[in-house]
């Protein structure tokens, strides 16, 4: 097939190879602009866009594809499908209708699930022990369009965004590849979505990391690994931020809710139902991470509870 592909981050990368490796050919790459990262702000491009001039695919970074020239170059390419994974903005209509077999997008849910920016890290962040990826044909709504083929992964307990993401990426790829095939033999049927059985996963913001102590220690588990590696789950000791990374959840304990045990080399913090979280790997404010034990050898909390 001839295909336009559009997609940004890491979790795009690998369909795009494997799109590539399928056979397929890709006429160019259309992702976000590069943005300035890290503290000092530098320039940065988008993993596809590193990963497509490797394989010396034109790129295209319009700041809208919404504008008439988007919209030309595309009518000049003619593609077959335009392969959408994790490209981050929404298609008009003309450019859905546009391809022969429309515009097919890898999703990072069992749709109706989980519509929106954020699946990998909201199923985690509400203790789902399934989720799986859809590829569906896009319409003009936020992720409502007719499912295509869906194929289920299950959500270990030590999971986190991050390594759920590179396993979801990788069904994603394989499962585009299969849906191209079935596109082109008229093999797949598209089913439309029950929008009654539709929940929302939006884009996660900064202050969704702050942990409330009041809750079990598995959903505050869930939370410091569904939001690993960013934003990160936090906390407040000594009136400065402490990102969690990692911790444990553990079953009993007659510590309040935020209280801090030390034992030994173990930081070991409150939690509710009876329930506690032993720290694993924390970061206070100004300081490196770092894991509990070494952390507690050099540091002593005036604060006796966290929040």
């Amino acid at each position: 097939m001839d295909i336009v592909f559009m997609g940004t981050p890491d979790f795009a990368t690998q369909s795009l190879q494997a799109l590539l490796y399928a056979g397929h050919h890709i006429q160019a790459v259309f992702t976000q602009p590069d943005k300035p990262v890290g503290r000092k702000q530098l320039l940065t491009p988008p993993p596809v866009k590193t990963f497509a001039i490797k394989q010396n695919i034109p790129v295209y970074q319009p700041q809208s594809v919404r504008t008439p020239d988007v919209l030309e170059q595309l009518r000049t390419l003619h593609p077959d499908v335009c392969a959408v994974v994790a490209y981050g903005k929404l298609l008009p209509p003309e450019l859905l209708q546009l391809p022969k077999y429309g515009c097919i997008n890898v999703h990072a849910s069992l749709l109706p699930k989980y519509r929106g920016a954020a699946p990998i890290q909201w199923a985690i962040v509400n203790g789902e022990q399934t989720t799986g990826v859809t590829t569906m044909q896009l319409d003009a709504g936020m992720d409502t369009g007719d499912i295509l083929l869906q194929a289920q992964e299950i959500i270990h307990t030590q999971d986190t965004a991050q390594t759920l993401g590179e396993r979801l990426a990788a069904l994603g790829a394989k499962l585009l590849c299969e849906t191209l095939s079935a596109l082109e033999q008229g093999s797949v049927i598209p089913q439309p979505q029950n929008a009654t059985q539709a929940t929302y996963a939006p884009i996660i913001k900064k202050e969704d990391g702050l942990i409330d102590w009041n809750r079990p220690a598995s959903a505050v588990d869930c939370l410091i690994r569904g939001l690993n590696i960013w934003p990160t789950a936090f906390t407040f000791a000594d009136g400065k931020r402490l990102k969690i990374f990692g911790a444990h959840p553990l079953a009993w304990s007659n510590a309040i809710p935020g209280e801090i045990v030390c034992q030994r080399e173990q930081l070991i913090i409150g939690c509710g139902q009876n329930t506690a979280l032993q720290v694993l790997d924390l970061q206070l404010e100004g300081s490196k991470r770092m894991q509990a034990a070494d952390f507690l050898r050099g540091k002593q909390f005036t604060c006796h509870k966290f929040g």
